[in-house]
């Protein structure tokens, strides 16, 4: 795999996994969205949660679609630089 691409795929891996990350800490403070920056983490990672969290079963109030997304980047980063 070329260097340029591989390196693509990490930073972009990064890059979800930032946002994801934030969005679980903001949710813990706004969970209503808002403010600007909890709008624009919802609508960022909201279209690449919403698929994985339909797959999932419902566990009520715990939402395990970002450790399942934050897993899924860390095996895509993973077989990258393999």
């Amino acid at each position: 795999m070329g260097l340029f691409i591989r390196n693509f795929v990490e930073l972009l891996a990064l890059a979800l996994t930032v946002l994801v990350l934030g969005r679980v800490l903001v949710s813990w403070v706004d969970a209503t969205g808002r403010s600007q920056v909890a709008r624009f983490l919802i609508q960022t990672t909201e279209p690449i949660l919403a698929p994985i969290r339909r797959i999932l079963p419902n566990t009520g109030m715990l939402d395990l679609s970002p450790m399942i997304l934050i897993l899924i980047l860390t095996f895509v980063m993973q077989a990258v630089r393999a």
